[in-house]
């Protein structure tokens, strides 16, 4: 399986050449286009596996309910994909770690790879950006995406991330949830609210625009439906 990410980092689509008996699992919406012998299938789970449970998992923590599967002809084929926000997206090779993504910023990966969700706990209630988080681990390629550029930040002992600015981190990574300044009152009036603290060692992977910050400047402006 090959994959090249094209257009980036302000519009990025992900073209995924695919060898005759590999699978890709992507979210659904997410296709392009694709070869003309490229067979699609839908289920909410893994091919041949359905999961109702899983499934429901995922649309709680920001993901669609259906999971789309393609597999090419005698020739190996194309699939092309996109993402709902415009920005980065960003090829990550899994061999056995953990990785946790944030609600929405999954968009595909090889089969073998497990997709689950991620109980933070009360410690990400107060975040603003929800409950779930996924949980991806197996032996693959994961394909991730962000709201404008994404970038890493290597930790080592300890380092602050606002909790919007987050599309995926190490699993070897602790983590909580505190207030940016020496109390709630000034962490809200300097407009960062709360962030996530790491400690341990990995990487945290950024996105340079918030999309729950945007949605609020940009949708007072727009004009209601009649």
């Amino acid at each position: 399986m090959q994959i090249d990410i094209q257009m980036g980092p302000g519009s990025s689509a992900a073209k995924v050449s695919l060898e005759p008996g590999e699978i890709l699992t992507a979210e659904g919406g997410a296709m392009i286009a694709m070869s003309g012998d490229m067979s699609m299938t839908t289920t909410t789970h893994k091919k041949k596996s359905g999961g109702i449970m899983k499934a429901l998992k995922r649309v709680i923590s920001g993901e669609s309910f259906f999971m789309n599967h393609y597999e090419p002809g005698p020739n190996g084929g194309d699939v092309f994909l996109s993402t709902a926000l415009p920005g980065d997206m960003k090829v990550m090779d899994l061999n056995g770690q953990g990785l946790i993504v944030q609600g929405g910023s999954y968009v595909a990966s090889s089969h073998d790879i497990n997709v689950d969700f991620s109980w933070q706990g009360f410690k990400s209630a107060f975040s603003g950006e929800g409950l779930f988080w996924l949980n991806i681990n197996g032996i693959g390629k994961v394909v991730v995406n962000s709201f404008g550029a994404i970038y890493p930040i290597e930790v080592n002992g300890e380092y602050i991330v606002d909790t919007g600015h987050i599309v995926a981190f190490d699993e070897t990574l602790n983590f909580k949830i505190s207030k940016a300044g020496k109390s709630l009152v000034s962490s809200f009036l300097g407009g960062e609210g709360l962030v996530c603290k790491f400690n341990g060692k990995g990487t945290v992977w950024c996105q340079s625009h918030n999309d729950t910050s945007f949605g609020k400047t940009v949708g007072p402006k727009l004009k209601p439906r009649k």
